[in-house]
Order: structure tokens, then sequence, then C-alpha cells
């Protein structure tokens, strides 16, 4: 039976050459078997003139076509010098390319980082990009506002928190992904997707082999939302090969290996931010008239047996949920810098249309049931928060009489900030009870059918959970969609606990847990909750200007009293951020995303009084269609509910895959070849990712007799991690590195970004730490290594180990060990680079024959 398989792209090293007439971009993949050559123009002042010619060349073949074009642009025949043709820059990626008032830029990848795998599949991190500009400088018509605008351009850090992929696509779910390749494999069968393929641009051939030999290479269209450079890979997408395009997501990516007995388990943790109405916190509030919200943020988390590397045989599961703006015309009136400005309806909307394109949107990504939940606040002494639920609510009822009741949206409503002063009510349990009914609802994506162990151990709550159930497994159906004002510190506390939920069934599914409940104070929750708090720190930190103000341990009530402080310094930071980098920053992510494009014609970006219009282009035309009040919904969408339409086997979705029919060993698809790299040396830490976060190194505890086990409740006194999240600096790093009893990993990014003068030589290049976060190996006993070293001596061998050490090992064992040591000692005394004489041979010679 013939399988479906991502395209791995194969351009994913790229060497610039330029010359004075030409760029010439020579790009190869990881074996440098195949390679593609892009032509750029650069007499052309304002144009973008790209030539592909789609040919894939072998290594031979671009060593010729190099020569050929060194010695044809030199000024004169055999004279070497610059005038030929000569290496610009490395690269592993083209971001895109941008116009301004003069000519055009091409922006390159030049370090990136690897931060997850995920079956196989790398995701990498941006570290570092070049921007070069393409016209030679004797065609160059210079303009006085260029520098200008390549500064602001420059202000979006493409090295902060941008990822990519070469054969992974982030912009879509998991569910999707699989989803995917098991329907087009299905479709190849009657030969129907071959019919809406674009053949030009994707070749397909056919295979002499056995049909066993056949593996059906799959690459679709990226979800344009999701996507931050769709618009600066515009100019070349009908002209290039698809290979070349490489689409960047931004948001957070972090992974962690949950140890289960020695099993590795990789908790994944992927957001993405929405490309469409985005900007920073006061700027960019409630909807535009398309219906797309302001911080708009998609929330991934995928487990997955890492022990098995294979989409196919592997065993995966994923749960998204979404959190955005209130889906209204609202913003704040910041004229009069305030902590809290006021909030204000800017248009009437009786019939609700804003709110319908935005729910429009999710029923047709996530399917049915959306369930909102609206943590703002009910009761207030002045109305602020209060004004949002009043008009959301009858929003909601307005677009639930047209739905069918099965299909009708949700709507919770519960003031969590109230609710947390109360000294007689737990936040934390009530979101539980919450997060149990939603994640029933909606259930989550599981690629494996239930286990023997489900019969075996079966749990009355795995019988009612909801989603849409296949003959391979489960697909969630439907999402939640949280919301306060800002959606960074309340939201993230019940993003967390219903990720919680839906994590203790997806263990349960997989057959790691004998029930689906998860305790606090376990290795497992530790670690969740540490990747869920970074994740939220970032995120709050692109839309808010500063850290999470509020997290889990607050609203457990457990937060160290120095907590407090750091909370009052970050609201300031964030008051800070607000008030006087904020409108930089929404010029510069409006010039990245294109929504504004710079002309002479028309006004700069710095002139504008407000980028309203920028962003509600709708509001400049007359619609020549209205949409209607009581049909709100796309046509065929009701059809195909409760699945997303976005993922049902229709015409319009077949257009967007592409398909590729190759040999099951081709490098394009061997995903073998693409994470082990057996054809180059690599590094075994990066190889088998050991320096991603550990539940069995960061957490449990170091002492002898503790049960292994992650999902043990265990005291604070016992973790070894005492106060969770909390980043160590480089000093302590490298005192516990000399007390600590195994090797830890490799210092944090945070770390390394605060002391660059004194990590000069750290390796940040393109195969580094799989994870962000790495904290320094702690003994159990807090602060005090040395009594923890002597409670492990203390318990006799034979309780441990089942055995008593001899007072002195024999003889022959002696001459074995020191002949070892020798032998070490040798292998660093002996001098290669000169050649040895006999005498020096005899001299260094160690028989070995007693070590056999």
């Amino acid at each position: 039976m013939p399988l479906s398989a991502p395209v791995i792209s194969c351009v994913q090293k790229l060497v610039l050459y330029e010359t004075r007439a030409r760029y010439f971009l020579v790009g190869s993949n990881h074996a440098q078997t195949k390679h593609r050559v892009l032509k750029i123009d650069r007499t052309e002042p304002k144009d973008l003139v790209i030539i592909d010619d789609k040919h894939v060349y072998s290594q031979q073949e671009v060593r010729e076509l190099l020569g050929r074009l060194d010695l044809g642009n030199r000024t004169k025949i055999g004279q070497k010098g610059s005038s030929g043709l000569s290496k610009a820059v490395s690269a592993y990626g083209i971001v895109g390319f941008v116009r301004f008032l003069e000519g055009y830029y091409i922006i390159l990848i030049t370090k990136r980082r690897k931060m997850a795998d995920i079956g196989g599949h790398s995701i990498y991190k941006i570290e570092d990009t070049n921007m070069i500009y393409i016209p030679n400088d004797s065609v160059r018509i210079a303009h006085p506002d260029e520098a200008r605008y390549v500064r602001i351009f420059q202000n979006v850090d493409l090295s902060s928190n941008f990822y990519f992929s070469y054969s992974y696509d982030l912009s879509h779910s998991l569910q999707y992904n699989l989803t995917l390749l098991k329907t087009t494999c299905d479709l190849v069968k009657t030969e129907e997707v071959f019919t809406h393929n674009r053949q030009d641009s994707f070749d397909i051939f056919e295979d002499e082999g056995l049909p066993t030999q056949v593996v059906y290479g799959i690459k679709n269209e990226p979800y344009a939302k999701y996507v931050w450079n769709v618009k600066l890979l515009e100019k070349i997408k009908e002209t290039v090969h698809p290979d070349w395009l490489m689409y960047i997501i931004h948001g957070f990516c972090g992974q962690s290996k949950l140890l289960i007995y020695g099993r590795p388990v990789y908790v994944t943790l992927i957001a993405r931010r929405s490309s469409k109405f985005a900007g920073t916190r006061f700027l960019k509030r409630g909807a535009n008239c398309e219906g797309d919200v302001a911080n708009e943020v998609e929330t991934e988390q995928i487990i997955h047996d890492a022990s098995v590397m294979s989409f196919t045989a592997g065993s995966y599961s994923s749960y998204v949920q979404v959190r955005g703006s209130v889906p209204l015309y609202w913003s704040q009136d910041i004229s009069t810098m305030m902590p809290k400005p006021p909030i204000r309806l800017d248009q009437a909307d009786p019939y609700a249309h804003v709110a319908a394109l935005h729910f429009d949107q999710m029923l047709q990504r996530f399917g049915s049931p959306i369930i909102i939940l609206n943590l703002v606040k009910k009761r207030e002494k002045r109305k602020h928060e209060k004004i949002l639920s009043e008009e959301l609510y009858p929003a909601i009822l307005n677009l639930n009489q047209f739905l069918p009741p099965e299909h009708c949206i949700d709507y919770i409503a519960w003031d969590m900030a109230r609710y947390t002063k109360s000294k007689l009510c737990n936040v934390l349990d009530r979101l539980s009870l919450i997060a149990e009914n939603v994640v029933k609802r909606t259930g989550f994506f599981v690629n494996r059918p239930d286990f023997y162990c489900h019969t075996l151990r079966p749990d009355e709550r795995w019988g009612d959970l909801g989603g849409y159930v296949t003959a391979s497994g489960c697909m969630q159906t439907g999402v939640l969609r949280t919301n306060c004002v800002d959606c960074l510190d309340r939201t993230n506390t019940a993003q967390f606990m219903v990720g919680k939920c839906a994590l203790a069934y997806q263990l349960y599914a997989l057959g790691m847990i004998d029930k689906p409940k998860l305790q606090f104070d376990t290795d497992c929750v530790r670690l969740f909750e540490e990747l869920y708090e970074d994740h939220g720190d970032t995120l709050s930190l692109q839309y808010g200007g500063s850290q999470l103000v509020h997290r889990v341990k607050t609203y457990r009530k457990i937060a160290p009293w120095t907590q407090h402080s750091k909370d009052i310094m970050q609201t300031l930071s964030r008051y800070y951020s607000n008030a006087f980098s904020d409108a930089d920053r929404q010029d510069a992510i409006n010039l990245f995303l294109q929504v504004f494009q710079p002309s002479e014609l028309k006004p700069h970006l710095w002139e504008l009084p407000t980028d309203f219009y920028l962003h509600q282009k709708n509001t400049m035309m007359l619609p020549q269609e209205r949409r209607s009040y009581t049909f709100w919904w796309t046509e065929g969408i009701l059809s195909y509910l409760p699945l997303p339409y976005d993922e049902v086997p229709c015409d319009e979705n077949r257009e967007k895959v592409m398909v590729k029919r190759l040999n099951r060993y081709d490098e394009s698809i061997d995903t073998y070849t693409e994470f082990f790299k057996p054809y180059e040396l690599s590094c075994f830490d990066d190889t088998f990712c050991l320096a991603m976060t550990n539940s069995a190194r960061e957490f449990m505890p170091k002492t002898v007799g503790i049960d292994p086990s992650p999902f043990t409740v265990r005291k604070p006194e016992e973790t070894g991690k005492s106060v969770l999240g909390n980043k160590s600096s480089k000093e302590e790093a490298v005192l516990q590195r000399k007390t600590a009893a195994s090797a830890p990993p490799p210092p944090s990014e945070e770390a390394i970004s605060s002391s660059s003068e004194d990590d000069s030589g750290t390796d940040k290049e393109e195969e580094g730490a799989v994870s962000q976060r790495s904290t320094p190996v702690k003994f159990a006993d807090s602060g005090d290594s040395t009594r923890g070293q002597e409670d492990f001596l203390q318990h006799p061998m034979k309780e441990t180990y089942g055995l008593n050490l001899c007072d002195f090992p024999e003889e022959k064992d002696m001459l074995i060990y020191h002949r070892f040591v020798h032998l070490g000692q040798n292998q660093h005394k002996v001098e290669r680079s000169r050649p040895m004489t006999d005498s020096r041979q005899s001299e260094n010679f160690i028989n070995l024959i007693g070590l056999l």
C-alpha cells in the first residue's frame, strides 16, 4: 500500500555569489547532492528581475557553472581579482524581498537554532538575518528617506521568536497535517488529486519499481493568516520553484522531554500569532472590518512518543486553543496616558457583523462547538471592562438564533479577578471544572485507536469524550476561545489549566497513565507549567511590552514574597513600553507586514495621524455584495460540521495540495537522513536532543529511594527545582556545575544574552540547543549540595544495588584498569602531525591482549 509523507525542501543551505551585474543564489539540500540556482539582476534600479530555470544541478554541474561565471566576469581572461565572481554571504533560507523608495532588498537567514523536533521534522528559530541591497551602486537612485524606512523595517527583530521548518507546516495544526497525509493517500488511489495538481511547479513522475516502494510526497499551501512573510514572498511566488519559498511564523516554540520510566515523551508547545490586525497593546484592540482580532494567538500542545520517529508508525496527540481580543469595534483612548485608559465602542454594530465574520473564520478552521470563555470583570464601581461583556453577549445571542442548536456558539462568562480576591474560593479549582467540561466537548486529536489498556483500566470520563471518532483515532472538533481585556495574564492561566486537563487525556490516550488526571506538584505538571509560563512571557512581551504580571503560582497563592516586587516592576515596564515605544513598534510591524507600502505619491508612514485606514481597508469602499445578516457563515460550512471545513476532502482544499510520486528512499522524503545526517559529522547532543528540559534531570529529586514516576506528587523540599521557572544567573550556573552529580545542559538563551563578553565562544550556529530553557542540575536539599551527597552515600550498597563492594579489587582487574588509563593518556600524548620513528612507535605502543 503506498504511503504519503511531507516533502522536505531541497533548498536548505544557500550561498549568494555576486558580480557587478548579477547576484547568483545557489541553494542545496543538506547532503549537497541537489542544487538550484536563482539569477537576480542588479542593473534594474527599482524592478525585481529574477530568473529560475527550475533545473536540479548536481554538485559537479554547479562547480562548472560557477567556474564559467567567474571566468566570464573577469576584466581580462586569466586575471584574478575582485572583478570576477565573489562569495557574498552564506544563508539558510530567504525571508523575502522588500522595496521602499529605491530598489529591492533581499533578507536572508544567516543563523538558526534548532528548537524542536516533531517526528524527525526539525523546527528552527531564526537567530540572525542579513538585509542586502540588490541594485548595483552605479544604477542606484538615492532617496533621502530611504535610510529611515530601513531603520523602521529593522525594528522588527527577526531574531526574536520567528520560526520555520523545511518540511513541517507550522502554519497548520498537527491534526491538519496528519489528516492531509491520510486523505491525500486515499485520494491518490483513485488518481483524483492529480487533476488538481499544478504540474508545472511540482513534477510528477512514474516509479517503475514495486508498488510498495512508492511514496507520495505532499506539499500544501500554508495558512496565510499565521505566516508573517507572505507579502515579502508575493513578488517571486509565481516565478520560482516552491522549494525556494520558506514561510515563517511568529510566536513561541518550546519543547521538553517527559521521561516515563526511561520512555521519552516530547511535550511541544507552539504558539502562532496572527499577522492580520497585528500590533501592540492599546494601539490594536478589538477587531477590524474583516473579522480579524488583535492579539489573536493559536496555541497547540503536541505530545508524542519520541521512541518512534515516524508520522505513520508513531503515536501523536495534539490539542489547540485560541486567545484573542473581544471581536467588537472598540478601542482605548491613549491621548492622556494612564494605567487604565477608558474603553470606548467606536461603531454601532446592531447585527453583529464583525463578530459574524470572526466566528465564520473559526467555524471554517476549527469546526464546532466554538466555546467562548470571557474572563472580563462583571462588577465594577466605574464601568470599564463590563462595557465589552454587555456588547459581546447580545452579539452571540443574535448569531446563535440562525445556527442549528447543536452547532451554537457556547458562551461562558466568569469574573476571574473578583473570584481571585475571595479568600474562600479557589480559582484553579473552578478553572479545572471549566477545563474538564471544555475538553470533553471538543475532544482532542490522537492518531491511534484505543489501546487495550483502556479496556483493562477503564475510566468513566473516557466514555463521554467528545470529538470525532475515526477508525484510526480521534479528531478535535471545535475550539476554546479565551479572552480577558488584554489576553495576557488571566488568559494564560486559564489556558494553562485547560492545557493541563487536555494533557492528562492525551497521556491516557497514548497509554502513558492509568487515568486521565494529573495532580499539581508532580514532575510532569511542573515541566508543563514552566513551558506554559515561558510561552506566556514571550507572548506578553510581544504584545504588552513586559513579562506576565500574574502567574499560575499567584493564583495558587504560593508565590514567594519576592514575587510582589517583581510584579510591580513588570507593571512599570509594561506602562513604559506602552507610553514610549509602542508607536515605533507599530510602525515597524505595519511596514514589515506590508500593510503600509511606501510611495512617493502618498504621505510617509511617520506623517500619518493614524493607521486606522491601513487596517480597515473595507471602510474606504462601498461593498459590492453585502453579506447576509442571517446566513452569516461561508457557504458549505454547515454541511460538514462538526468537522472543520478546511480539513474535509473537497475540491477547494484539493487545489491547495501538490503531490509528487517518489521512491520511498528518496532524500526529499527520508526523515531519517534529514534528522540523523549520516553523511556528515553531527554533535551527539544535537542529534539526540539532550539539551532540552528533562523531567528526570531538572525536576525529579536526586536522592535514592524516590519514586521515579513523573506523576508522583512531591513536597516542595523534595523537588529538584525549588522555584519553578526561576532562571539561574551565569555565576550560579558555574557554581552549580562544580557541585552537580551529572553534567548540566548548555546555558540558557537568557544567560547567553545577558553576558555576551563571557560567552564569546558560545556556539549558536545552525544546530544549536533544542530548547531555550536549560537549568543546571540541583540536589534534592535546597541550597545544601554537600548534605545531598552525604544522604546519597549513607544508603547501604546492598540495599541500593543488590551487592557490596569488596575492600580492594583483584590484581588482574587492577592491571586491566591501569592499562586502560595508560591508553587514554597516550591518546593525547602522541603528536599525529609528525611522522613517528620506530623507537617512538615502540615507546607508545600498548599491548591490548590482556584486555581481551
